[in-house]
C-alpha cells in the first residue's frame, strides 16, 4: 500500500517500461528514448484501505454514507460467501456507489469539472520546458465519457459510465434511472517539477512525447498539505472553487505517466478524494473531493488499444463504483477475486478486473474520432452471482463476452 497524507489511492495503471537504451542522437540530462514505452504490456494496480469487516453500517444504508459533505451517493448489500482481509469468513458484503438508488429511478446530473494540468519541467539551467494539457481538452469532450451515444442498456443515449451503471443493475434499475455527468472545463492549472524529479522523451520533431515522475512525488505536488494550500492543482482548484464537494472531478494530464521508487512504470491514471476539515458553513462536516488523476494517452504510445481516454474511462467508471475506496472499512469491500489477468484483490474496482486483457477496450466512433474506452467488470461479478443478475445476464460491459466465468472462490490474498 502506498500511503499519502491526504490521498486515499484507490487504482492505478502499471505498465512495464522496457530497458532503456541509447538512440543515434545524444539524450539531454533525464531524457529516455522515445520507443521506452514501445511493445509494453498493460496491467493495473488497486490499493484501499484495509478493511474491517466486523464495523456495522450506521443509519440507513440506502442513503449513502453518513456524516459526510460529498457528492451525492447510495449504499446497497449483497450475500456471498467469502473471507474477510483476514481469512475469517463473512457473508454480508456493503457497497456505496455515486448517485441515487436504481430502484427509485430518477435522473442524477454531477457537475464534472475538467482541470487541465501543464507541466513545467525545470531544467539544469533553470529553463522551463513546458507541456501543455489544454490540447486534448476538446477531444476529451467529444469522447463517450462526456457526450452521448447509444448503449443496450438505456433505451436512449447516454454517457458510457451511465451505460455501465445501468447495466450491473439490469431489470432492478427503472427505466429512467441516470447518473450523468455535466463536464465544465476550468482553468488550466500548472505543475512544476525540479530538475531531477522526472525523466522524458522527444518525438521527432523535438516537441516532448511523454513525462515520466515519481509518484510520491506527483502526489505531494498534486494535492495541498493544508485546506489553504494554493500551490498544488487541487489546492488550487479547491480555494477558487472551480471544483466543489458535489463534484466529480477530472484533473487532466497529457502523456505523464507515475513511476515507483524501484523504477517500475507506468501509473496512468488513479481515483481518489481529497478530504478536508469541515467549517461553519457546512456544520464542520468532512468534507470529500471525489477526483481522479487521469492521463490522455498519444494513440502509439502503448500499442493501438490502449490510447486516448482508456485511462480517463477506466477511473470515472471506478469512481461511480467505488467513490471513496473503501475508506470506513467496510463499503466496496467484497470477496477476493482472482482476475483473468491475474490480479487478485478483495475491493470493488470493476477497471482492474479486465484491465491489461486482450479485449479490454472498446472502440467506439464518434464526433470523428474513434476511441478507446475500457469494458467494465459488473457487481454481480464482484458478488459471486452465478447467474448474474445484470443486462444479459453478463459480467461485464459494453463488451458482454470479456468475463464469461466467476472467480473461483479464494483464500485470503489469493492463496494457495
Amino acid at each position: 500500500m502506498v500511503s499519502f497524507r491526504r490521498l486515499v489511492l484507490a487504482s492505478a495503471f502499471l505498465v512495464p517500461v522496457l530497458a532503456l537504451s541509447s538512440g543515434a542522437r545524444a539524450l539531454e540530462p533525464d531524457e529516455v528514448p522515445l520507443s521506452s514505452l514501445s511493445n509494453s504490456s498493460t496491467h493495473k494496480e488497486s490499493r484501499a484501505l484495509a478493511p474491517n469487516p466486523h464495523k456495522k453500517p450506521h443509519g440507513n444504508p440506502a442513503a449513502g454514507i453518513p456524516n459526510i459533505d460529498s457528492l451525492v451517493n447510495f449504499s446497497g448489500r449483497f450475500k456471498a460467501d467469502g473471507v474477510d482481509s483476514t481469512g475469517v469468513p463473512q457473508t454480508w458484503w456493503y457497497y456505496n456507489m455515486i448517485g441515487t438508488d436504481p430502484k427509485h429511478g430518477g435522473t442524477t446530473t454531477l457537475n464534472a469539472p475538467i482541470v487541465p494540468v501543464a507541466l513545467d519541467l525545470v531544467r539544469p539551467d533553470g529553463s522551463k520546458l513546458h507541456v501543455d494539457s489544454r490540447h486534448n481538452v476538446q477531444n476529451v469532450l467529444g469522447s463517450p465519457i462526456f457526450s452521448k451515444t447509444e448503449f443496450t442498456s438505456s433505451n436512449v443515449p447516454t454517457q458510457i459510465s451511465d451505460a455501465v451503471h445501468r447495466a450491473q443493475f439490469g431489470k432492478t434499475a427503472k427505466a429512467d434511472w441516470h447518473t450523468l455527468l455535466a463536464p465544465a472545463v476550468k482553468p488550466e492549472r500548472t505543475m512544476t517539477l525540479p530538475f531531477g524529479t522526472y525523466r522524458f522523451a522527444r518525438n521527432p520533431d523535438g516537441s516532448v512525447a511523454f513525462v515520466l515522475v515519481n509518484i510520491n512525488e506527483f502526489a505531494n505536488r498534486l494535492f495541498p498539505a493544508t485546506a489553504t494550500d494554493t500551490t498544488t492543482p487541487v489546492g488550487a482548484a479547491e480555494n477558487a472553487g472551480d471544483i466543489t464537494t458535489k463534484d466529480l472531478s477530472t484533473f487532466l494530464f497529457a502523456n505523464t505517466f507515475l513511476t515507483f521508487d524501484d523504477g517500475s512504470c507506468c501509473v496512468i491514471g488513479f481515483h481518489s478524494y481529497d478530504f478536508e476539515p469541515g467549517d461553519a458553513a457546512n456544520g464542520n462536516t468532512e468534507k470529500r473531493f471525489v477526483l481522479n488523476y487521469s492521463s490522455w494517452v498519444t494513440p502509439g504510445l502503448f500499442g493501438d488499444s490502449f490510447a486516448d481516454v482508456t485511462a480517463i474511462s477506466h477511473e470515472i467508471s471506478e469512481s461511480y463504483s467505488d467513490p471513496f475506496v473503501a475508506s470506513d472499512n467496510l463499503h466496496n469491500i467484497v470477496p477476493w477475486w482472482l482476475a483473468p489477468n491475474g490480479l487478485c484483490q478483495n475491493n470493488l474496482e470493476d477497471g482492474d478486473v479486465i484491465e491489461g486483457l486482450p479485449n479490454d477496450t472498446y472502440p467506439i466512433t464518434m464526433n470523428g474520432f474513434t476511441y478507446h474506452p475500457q469494458n467494465e467488470a459488473l457487481l454481480p461479478w464482484f458478488a459471486r452471482e452465478q447467474y448474474s443478475s445484470a443486462i444479459d445476464g453478463a459480467y461485464s460491459y459494453p463488451n458482454e463476452d470479456v468475463l464469461t466465468a466467476l472467480s473461483p472462490p479464494q483464500k485470503a490474498n489469493c492463496a494457495r
